[in-house]
């Protein structure tokens, strides 16, 4: 069956008070929910999800938050768990590219691995984001990078699971710098690194079952030169997704897979 293409909005740390939040999607809404053929998700701060939530009811657009912690709770101050999630979003984003850059033990592959068990165990789908940096680019270890990075988030999850992930390849290079990788290089990636990491671990059947968002630097110029790659199943959109033509991105990508 032919993936169904996924739109993820990551806000960042932007609209994070509810007034500006709230007017910000009233201006989208109707535009995005009008729009069919693809899967479409945001993932706003954590300060504004329940406001979001309510806005999103009534709507085809899926709720996602843009990070979890693998304890269902705790002594671990500022965190906030999948369990606490899970009674608002449908997905979340683990292993940001800007997160795994701090080096920082709560994003190692073992912290990350956690969080995609914590979060299917919650009943949310993650969003896992894998990449490489400059360097690792430069020194053509691209698939090296990308493939351990796959494996070492899945580890033991089982196949029915992992066909409920979302992957996302996302450069470190390409994030927020305005520098994408071509369409040609992200569907080379995801297909090589991403998806044969997937066959390594679970075979053919549930590497073509998963769906592969490119992310980094995507524009509604670009869209559409990714989403017609084969491998290319969707784009997880930064900077883009909190300007008011976020909805001609998505019409151009639901457009580009008609």
């Amino acid at each position: 069956m032919p993936r169904k293409p996924i739109l993820a909005a990551n806000w960042k740390m932007n609209l994070g008070r509810d007034e500006e939040a709230i007017a910000f999607l009233r201006k989208i809404r109707r535009g995005l929910n009008e729009i069919e053929g693809l899967d479409l998700v945001l993932c706003p701060p954590f300060t504004v999800l329940y406001a979001i939530a309510a806005l999103l009811g009534r709507t085809r657009i899926a709720l996602g938050a843009q990070d979890a912690h693998w304890e269902p709770g705790g002594a671990h101050t500022g965190e906030i768990s999948t369990a606490m999630l899970a009674r608002l979003c449908q997905y979340v984003i683990l292993g940001h590219s800007e997160r795994r850059a701090t080096r920082s033990e709560l994003e190692s592959d073992p912290a990350i691995n956690r969080k995609v068990q914590a979060a299917l165990g919650h009943g949310l789908t993650p969003i896992l984001c894998v990449g490489e940096n400059l360097e690792q680019n430069r020194a053509g270890r691209t698939d090296e990078i990308v493939s351990g990075q796959v494996k070492a988030a899945l580890a033991g999850v089982a196949p029915k699971q992992a066909e409920r992930c979302i992957l996302a390849y996302e450069p470190i290079w390409a994030i927020g710098t305005g520098e994408a990788a071509t369409p040609a290089d992200a569907n080379r990636v995801i297909g090589l690194s991403v998806r044969g990491a997937l066959a390594e671990l679970y075979g053919e059947d549930t590497a073509l079952a998963v769906r592969v968002q490119y992310g980094g630097s995507v524009t509604v110029e670009n869209i559409p030169g990714f989403m017609a790659m084969p491998e290319v199943d969707g784009a997880l959109v930064g900077g883009a997704s909190i300007r008011p033509d976020f909805v001609d991105l998505a019409r151009a990508a639901a457009a580009a897979r008609s």
